[in-house]
């Protein structure tokens, strides 16, 4: 082999420098994959069928449908959905979908009993209805919550209950977003009461100073207060 030149040794050197230069300006340009993931690629959530040692029951097979129009549809985009809040209150709203699940977000394991005879135990996720309706500051004098559905569908509940128990105004059910056929975009997760008040598809949240008030399957014969222990465990 020839014996290396001065001037080899500094052009081999001075490549090198080059090499080094160009590879830190391609390093740092480099975008993150978290920043460039592409969430088209994100795939749907399943199903959880056992939360914490509890078995759950299916959101498919452990339902019965029995509402008084059939499973609705709603559109959020093509409908220009809206979630009112309203009646005694001091700041009427009118929410967007997006804007309502951006509250805080709590789970709950509750199992619904319907006054048919069937139950079925569920991993709820959702808001509470306290912080949901002090967005719009709820009257002194309100003591009555009436939940207005998509098909005409109401139904109601003391505003204390709502308070004291926590209830929630769900969006997610097992992990999963609600299904057309469960009450999408949102249904109240109304525990310790049968499934008629547990109102689906929910389009407004009127606050009322009507104890009284009853609802389309109350206004029928049914008990307006709903308690599952009123008629024993509801299976």
């Amino acid at each position: 082999m020839a014996p290396l030149t001065r001037r080899t040794i500094l052009v081999t050197v001075s490549a090198i420098l080059v090499l080094a230069v160009i590879a830190t300006i391609v390093a740092t340009s480099i975008i993150p994959l978290s920043d460039s993931y592409n969430t088209d690629n994100v795939l749907p959530s399943v199903e959880v069928r056992e939360y914490q040692g509890e078995r759950l029951s299916s959101i498919v097979s452990d339902f019965r449908e029995n509402s008084i129009k059939g499973p609705q549809h709603i559109d959020l985009e093509g409908d220009g959905y809206r979630l009112e809040l309203a009646g005694l209150v001091n700041s009427p709203k009118s929410l967007t979908y997006e804007e309502v699940i951006s509250l805080p977000t709590y789970t709950k394991v509750v199992t619904l009993h319907c006054v048919e005879g069937w139950s079925a135990k569920i991993l709820w996720e959702g808001i509470k209805l306290e912080d949901l309706m002090q967005q719009a500051g709820v009257q002194r004098d309100a003591n009555t919550v009436i939940f207005h559905a998509y098909d005409g569908y109401t139904s109601s509940l003391p505003l204390d209950f709502i308070t004291e128990n926590d209830i929630l105004l769900a969006y997610k059910m097992n992990n999963v977003t609600l299904p057309p056929e469960r009450g999408f975009p949102f249904q109240v997760v109304a525990e310790q009461k049968f499934g008629y008040k547990w109102v689906k598809w929910i389009t407004k949240i009127e606050l009322s100073n009507d104890p009284t008030y009853k609802g389309y399957w109350e206004s029928r014969g049914y008990d307006n207060i709903g308690n599952v222990n009123r008629l024993g465990d509801g299976s």
